[in-house]
């Protein structure tokens, strides 16, 4: 405000200042016909037209004071105005946000409370459910009453288990009630039928008494076992000493009676595969004992010819010597003959001659080893082979059947692995004779050439020790 009044003193000068600056000579020639014409204008008075001035502004100041206290006054009136709003907005938001948790708790309260009583109520339909089948194998059809169709999922409940009740009640009891059974020859008798519970019942007729077994769809068959005087007795209202019976869950399903187990009945379930590997695991046997004989012969020979051939060689007898080995037969007679005939060549010309006689009777030696070898190694793949196929067997049968019978599907599986069963006491046994063999025969080779160094060394002895007298 004080600089809007300074502005204004200083326009106030400067409007003043152009009567106040001209020259004399000037204000006398303009003001001399003015003069002559008009009466002389009054007299302005500077500091009266300052204060005028200063009081206009001075009423300007307070206008503009009182009208900025004014809006500054409505300012902050709207402001607190506004603020009161801000916060009535906050706390709605607040409660707003508060009854948002408070329901989405509820919620959540009531989705797990929703979730307990569907599974609830799948658990009691999943246990009624399992009731009626069980009370179905029992000879009480739910199902087929209207009653408990119409019922609600309480109600069914109750029924069912009032149902089980009557059931408990009346098996839990010894009945007996005439009705038909099959003999082990398979003729259909009538007769009485002494039911132990739902668990075991047992047969009475003229042709025959005993313990019964389901025989499927209900029906009964006189078991193996000997129960006679059981079932009579029992008949008869009399408490025997000792009940036999057999035990079984549910009269729907047939049961057979266990099949006796014999080595060429398990092997028979290897099929074709099987006997093959059986057949090869004959022939290996054969040509293990073959060669055990073959070799027994020939390490039995090199001591007996050593015993034939020594005298003749320290008497310089080669011919007789030759003669002797003939008279037995094998690779050690052969070797050792070689050895005596090139008895008078040089000492590494005869020992070359003595390894060429060794590997040419290598082969005699090592006769049907490469077969076992290889029977050894085939029998494992075919085992694996069987299991391979007869896994794709069952798994066939799985596809068309389903797996809700375990025991087709562990037969079909052991039946799988019977071949593999197969290779493996095949292998093992030919594997530990044939190598047994093998050393064996590298043993007899190693003794063959002993002999036939051993009747060398002899030869060139004894004719050192005969040419040192003539030398002498």
């Amino acid at each position: 405000m004080n600089r809007f009044l300074s502005t204004a003193l200083v326009l106030a000068a400067f409007a003043a200042q152009p009567a106040l600056a001209q020259p004399p000579a000037a204000a006398q020639q303009a003001t001399a016909p003015a003069a002559a014409a008009a009466p002389p204008a009054p007299r302005v008075d500077l500091a009266d037209a300052y204060r005028r001035e200063f009081a206009f502004l001075e009423a300007q100041k307070r206008e503009l004071t009182a009208r900025l206290a004014q809006t500054r006054q409505s300012f902050d009136s709207e402001r607190a105005r506004l603020a009161r709003e801000v916060d009535a907005l906050e706390n709605r938001v607040l409660a707003a946000r508060s009854d948002t948790e408070s329901m989405n708790e509820q919620l959540a309260a009531a989705e797990r409370q929703q979730e307990a009583v569907t599974e609830g109520s799948e658990l009691l339909a999943g246990t009624l459910a399992q009731a009626q089948a069980s009370l179905g194998l029992l000879g009480r059809d739910l199902g087929a009453e209207e009653a408990f169709k119409a019922a609600s999922l309480p109600e069914q409940f109750e029924r069912a288990l009032g149902a089980a009740r009557e059931l408990l009640a009346v098996l839990s009891s010894v009945r007996r009630e005439p009705g038909s059974f099959f003999l082990p020859d398979g003729a259909e008798v009538q007769g009485t039928i002494i039911r132990l519970g739902a668990v075991a019942a047992l047969g009475v007729s003229d042709r025959g008494s005993g313990v019964l077994a389901p025989a499927g769809d209900g029906r009964f068959k006189l078991w193996n076992v000997p129960a006679a005087d059981t079932a009579e007795a029992l008949a008869a209202n009399r408490t025997p000493a000792l009940i036999k019976a057999y035990v079984f869950e549910s009269a729907t399903a047939a049961v057979e009676p266990p099949v006796e187990k014999t080595f060429w009945s398990e092997m028979a379930k290897g099929g074709a595969i099987g006997w093959v590997i059986l057949a090869l695991g004959g022939l290996g046997l054969l040509l293990i004992a073959v060669r055990a004989v073959f070799l027994q012969r020939a390490g039995a020979a090199v001591d007996k010819i050593m015993d034939a051939v020594s005298p003749q060689v320290r008497a310089q007898r080669i011919n007789d010597a030759i003669e002797a080995c003939k008279r037995f037969k094998g690779s050690a007679a052969r070797v050792v003959t070689a050895a005596l005939r090139n008895a008078d060549r040089e000492r590494e010309h005869l020992e070359d001659i003595v390894s060429e006689s060794i590997l040419h009777e290598s082969t005699h030696l090592n006769r049907f080893g490469s077969f076992i070898t290889t029977i050894t190694a085939v029998a494992p793949l075919l085992g694996l082979l069987g299991t391979v196929t007869g896994m794709i067997q069952t798994f066939d049968v799985i596809t068309e059947f389903g797996n809700s019978d375990p025991k087709m599907l562990s037969g079909g599986i052991a039946v799988a692995l019977v071949t593999t069963m197969q290779g493996l006491m095949v292998a093992i046994p030919l594997l530990v004779v044939g190598s047994l063999l093998n050393g064996w025969a590298d043993g007899i080779k190693d003794d063959m050439e002993k002999a036939a160094l051993k009747v060398i060394n002899l030869y060139q002895e004894t004719r050192a020790v005969a040419a040192a007298p003539r030398a002498a």
